[in-house]
C-alpha cells in the first residue's frame, strides 16, 4: 500500500508499505515517515482499493523501527482484511 501524510503544508510525504495487522476499523503498519499522534494520513492499496483516510492512535518505537496504529474515518475499511 502506499501511506501519505496529510499533513498541512504544501509537500506530502509519501512511501510504500506492507499492513502488518488489519482490520476493518484499525491498521497496524511499519513507517519511517515522521507521523504522530492524532496525524491523519491516507492509506491506498497497491491494486483495487480505494484510498481510506485514516487517524493515527498510537505510535510504537522499537530498535529503531515505528509501528503505527490507525483507525479508520470512514468504517468500514474491508481491502485491509482482502488477501
Amino acid at each position: 500500500m502506499q501511506v501519505t501524510s496529510l499533513r498541512s503544508g504544501t509537500t506530502r510525504l509519501r512511501e510504500a508499505s506492507v499492513v502488518e495487522f488489519g482490520g476493518t476499523e484499525h491498521a497496524i503498519f511499519l513507517s519511517t515517515l515522521p507521523l504522530e499522534f492524532d496525524d491523519r494520513v491516507r492509506l491506498e492499496a497497491s491494486q483495487n482499493g480505494r484510498p481510506a483516510e485514516a487517524t493515527v492512535i498510537a505510535v510504537q518505537y522499537h530498535e529503531g523501527r515505528k509501528a503505527v496504529a490507525v483507525r479508520f474515518s470512514n468504517c468500514p475499511c474491508d481491502w485491509v482484511t482482502q488477501p
